[in-house]
Order: structure tokens, then C-alpha cells, then sequence
């Protein structure tokens, strides 16, 4: 898991920055000014997380960490990137508003993934 969670962690920071620079550019003049701020939350959102995804694959390197914790936490961090940041660029980019009650779940994941972490924070030896 080790090796797929930095992976991911590289993929998904990249494009980060990427959904980030086409908010900047390619999309100021054909969206509105509410839905590029919508766009650059997910893309902030993602490149915590991706962050997060980092550190996690960085410490199932050690042995005295929890392993299956956090496995849980990289999974949540992907699946709440995913949920997440997901429903932001896609309702930014086609407006419909539906897509708005998807993003909570993806927060949820978050919470999820930022709890697993405390928790194999503290079995650390």
C-alpha cells in the first residue's frame, strides 16, 4: 500500500495544481466568479489531502505504526478527494446544483481520514 498511496498522493497533488492553473486561466473568462471560487476549493481541498495521502504512505514505512489505520486514512483521504473536490469541479464546470450534495460525504471521508491518522499517531512507539 505503501508504494500505491504515494503514487496516488503524487498523481493527485499534480493535478492539483493543475486544476488550479486551468481555474486561473483557461476558465476566468467562461465561468462566473462563484463557480471558479467553487473550483478552486476543490483544488485546495485536493492538494491537502494529497499532502495528507504523503504522509501517510511516508509513515506506513514504519514499522511500529498502525498499519491498518492507516490504510483506513490514505483510503478515506483518496475516496474524500474524490467525493469531495470530485463534486466541486464537476458542479462548477456543468452548474447543476445536485452534485452540491455529494461534497458532505467527501468532508465526511476527510474527518474519517484525519481520525485514523490521530489514531495511529497515537500507537506510535
Amino acid at each position: 500500500m505503501t508504494r500505491i498511496f504515494l503514487f496516488i498522493a503524487a498523481l493527485l497533488g499534480g493535478f492539483s495544481v493543475a486544476a488550479g492553473a486551468f481555474a486561473a486561466h483557461a476558465l476566468k473568462e467562461k465561468l462566473g466568479e462563484r463557480a471558479i471560487e467553487i473550483f478552486e476549493t476543490g483544488a485546495r481541498y485536493q492538494i491537502y489531502h494529497s499532502l495528507a495521502l504523503l504522509m501517510v504512505g511516508l509513515l506506513l514505512t514504519r514499522t511500529e505504526v498502525a498499519q491498518p489505520t492507516l490504510i483506513a486514512a490514505g483510503l478515506a483521504f483518496i475516496i474524500g478527494i474524490a467525493l469531495f473536490s470530485g463534486s466541486l469541479y464537476a458542479l462548477s464546470l456543468s452548474g447543476i446544483k445536485a452534485l452540491g450534495a455529494i461534497t458532505p460525504f467527501g468532508g465526511v471521508a476527510f474527518i474519517v481520514g484525519w481520525g485514523c491518522l490521530a489514531i495511529a499517531a497515537w500507537s506510535f512507539k
